[in-house]
C-alpha cells in the first residue's frame, strides 16, 4: 500500500512538471506557431493558435532581405571566443585560488566574488571608451573582451577543484609532476563537466547578448545576430511581426540545440560545484 501512495506521488509530481514545463515553453511554442503566419491572419482580431496553412514566406524573406547567416557567423565567432577565453582564464584562476598559496590570495578571492555584485551597465560606458581607445571598435576582439572573464565562473571552478584532496598535488610534485603537468593532465581530465558547464553556459549567453555588440559596431558586417530584430522592426509603417518571429526561431535554433545534446553535461557541472570548502 505504502510502495502504490509513494507511486502515485511521484506520476503526480511527474505530471505536474510537464505541464510546469509546457507554461514555460508556451512563448517559444507560440512564437513558433506565429511564424508560419501570414500578417492578416496574426493583426486577427481572433485568436489563432495555429495557423490555417504553413507560410514560409516569413523565413523566405529573412533569409532573402537580411543578413542573417553573416551575423550568426559573427555571433558564433564572439560566443565561441568568449567562452574558450572564459574556460582558459577561469580554470587558471580557479587552480591559483584552490591549490596554491601566496600573499593576498584572500583578498583577490573577495574581489572576484565581489566582481559578480556590479551590474554590467554600471561600467558599459567606462568598457566603450576603453575599447575605443585600444582601436578595437569594429572587431570581434571588442565584442569579445568584457566577456572573457566571469567572477561566477572561476568561483563555479574553484569549488570544483576543491573536491580534490591537496594530498594529490602533492603526491605529483613529489613524483616530478609539474604544476603545469598537474593541471593539464590530471586536474583538467578529471573536471570536464564543470569545464562543459561553463562553455556552454557563457556559449549561450554570449549568443543571446545584444546591447554590448551593438554599442562597438557600426557596421553590418560586424553586426550579431541579435540586431536583426532591431533591423526588421526599423520600418513602423509596416507590419513584421511574421517575420521577426521568423528570425527569433532562426536565431534560437543554435543555443537550444547546443543545450539538448550538452544538458547532462551541465547538471553533472553544477552539482560538481555544489560543495563547501
Amino acid at each position: 500500500m505504502r510502495a502504490d501512495k509513494l507511486h502515485w506521488h511521484s506520476g503526480l509530481f511527474q505530471v505536474f512538471c510537464i505541464f510546469l514545463g509546457l507554461c514555460l515553453m508556451a512563448p517559444l511554442i507560440y512564437c513558433l506557431i506565429v511564424s508560419f503566419m501570414r500578417e492578416p491572419e496574426i493583426l486577427s482580431p481572433d485568436l489563432h493558435l495555429w495557423p490555417d496553412e504553413f507560410y514560409l514566406g516569413n523565413y523566405i524573406q529573412v533569409i532573402t532581405k537580411t543578413k542573417i547567416f553573416r551575423f550568426m557567423l559573427n555571433s558564433f565567432i564572439v560566443a565561441f571566443g568568449s567562452s574558450i577565453a572564459r574556460v582558459v582564464t577561469g580554470c587558471l584562476a580557479a587552480y591559483a585560488f584552490s591549490f596554491m598559496e601566496f600573499r593576498g590570495k584572500k583578498v583577490l578571492f573577495w574581489l572576484v566574488l565581489g566582481s559578480m555584485i556590479v551590474p554590467a551597465e554600471m561600467l558599459m560606458v567606462q568598457n566603450y571608451f576603453t575599447t575605443a581607445e585600444l582601436n578595437m571598435i569594429n572587431t570581434y576582439m571588442g565584442m569579445m573582451i568584457i566577456y572573457m572573464v566571469s567572477g561566477a565562473n572561476i568561483f563555479m571552478i574553484r569549488q570544483h577543484f576543491l573536491n580534490y584532496s591537496k594530498a594529490v598535488r602533492e603526491a605529483s610534485l613529489v613524483d616530478g609532476c609539474g604544476n603545469w603537468r598537474f593541471f593539464w593532465k590530471i586536474l583538467m581530465p578529471m573536471s570536464t563537466p564543470v569545464i562543459a558547464t561553463v562553455f556552454i553556459s557563457s556559449f549561450v549567453n554570449s549568443w543571446t547578448t545584444y546591447l554590448w555588440p551593438l554599442i562597438v559596431t557600426n557596421v553590418d558586417e560586424m553586426r550579431t545576430v541579435q540586431v536583426i530584430i532591431t533591423m526588421l522592426n526599423a520600418n513602423k509603417m509596416e507590419s513584421v511581426y511574421g517575420l521577426v518571429m521568423a528570425a527569433s526561431v532562426l536565431i534560437l535554433i543554435p543555443s537550444v540545440v547546443i543545450f539538448m545534446l550538452f544538458q547532462r553535461k551541465i547538471t553533472a557541472g553544477m552539482t560538481a560545484g555544489a560543495v563547501k570548502e
